[in-house]
């Protein structure tokens, strides 16, 4: 089964998938962007759960790449899947950890039994990796297997993201 892909511009901490994708950073306690957006629409009760998550080395609950599960606490998504993509800074590594933040993230949502997740443009705000390359990668990750979801969705805050999120899969 292949899941279905849907592009929206949209707010992300409004979206009723199963789970919501944070652009999270490594400690997990909240940031800018999308991660303080959701952790202010999910409630405390979001950083609590993200403070019991165990750290893997001090002050490091998820590192880049990887990807943490919480309940979604006051959001519409059941759950808040947190994963960290990587500072953007031209390194060959950069799109391997991309990839790896977005494929985690599915596979969190999976081994969950979710149906559907709902991703942000990571790494494209305050971590500086370039829209059209982000997407791109998104897109092959997406496509490299049949992923037991019904739909993944790109939930896109500006037009140029759903311009590049657009193209990356047509």
């Amino acid at each position: 089964m292949t899941a279905a892909v849907r592009i929206v511009r949209g707010d992300l901490t409004k979206d009723t998938a199963d789970a919501i994708v944070n652009a999270a950073n490594q400690k997990m306690l909240g940031g800018g962007g999308v991660d303080g957006a959701i952790h202010r629409a999910a409630g405390p009760s979001l950083l609590e759960a993200c403070r019991a998550v165990p750290e893997v080395r001090p002050g490091v609950r998820c590192p880049t790449g990887e990807a943490r599960i919480t309940p979604g606490f006051e959001l519409r998504a059941r759950y808040v899947i947190h994963t960290v993509g990587p500072v953007y800074g031209g390194r060959g590594r950069d799109a391997e950890l991309l990839a790896s933040a977005f494929r985690s993230s599915v596979l969190v949502a999976i081994d969950h039994g979710l149906r559907s997740i709902a991703f942000p443009a990571v790494s494209c705000g305050v971590y500086g990796y370039p829209m059209k390359e982000a997407a791109s990668i998104s897109a092959r990750v997406i496509r490299e297997q049949a992923w037991n979801l019904d739909e993944i969705r790109f939930v896109l805050f500006s037009e140029d993201a759903v311009t590049a999120w657009t193209a990356a899969f047509a």
